[in-house]
């Protein structure tokens, strides 16, 4: 199943930047980023059977363990590809909460966008290092 972050703003090159490149080289699975301009731009194409997260203030709040549980289901279910959208400043819209498949929560603070952006890719890597067994992870 191929991982594919969809973020608004272009990261350039900053410390959250190598933040994304160093956890995004880790991951094992099919994976990429694509950024959109801060408003405009059109989100590619999902191929068919496309699961599509929203981080959302208002999204649920899941601990490493049970977001990989989620990736893990979806990629034994046969998803193509899982999408993780972050808005810009003003985050998503009624309508794309409405059609998303989940809506997921980095904690109750509010998060510099391109910080989310590196916590979510090191989150995914520890999801596929969780689902792959991979010593280093600790639960809690």
């Amino acid at each position: 199943m191929k991982l594919h972050v969809i973020a608004r703003g272009k990261i350039g090159r900053s410390p959250e930047a190598e933040l994304v490149t160093r956890y995004a080289r880790r991951i094992a699975w099919p994976f990429a980023v694509t950024e959109l301009p801060d408003s405009g731009g059109t989100v590619p194409v999902a191929p068919p059977n496309t699961r599509e997260v929203l981080l959302d203030e208002r999204g649920r709040q899941l601990s490493s363990e049970e977001f990989a549980a989620i990736l893990g289901r979806w990629r034994d279910d046969g998803v193509r590809e899982a999408r993780f959208l972050i808005g810009a400043a003003d985050g998503h819209g009624d309508e794309a909460r409405a059609r998303a498949d989940l809506l997921i929560g980095l904690g109750a603070m509010t998060w510099p966008h391109m910080l989310a952006r590196a916590m979510l890719v090191e989150q995914l890597w520890r999801a596929t290092s969780i689902l792959a067994g991979h010593p280093y992870h600790r639960s809690g």
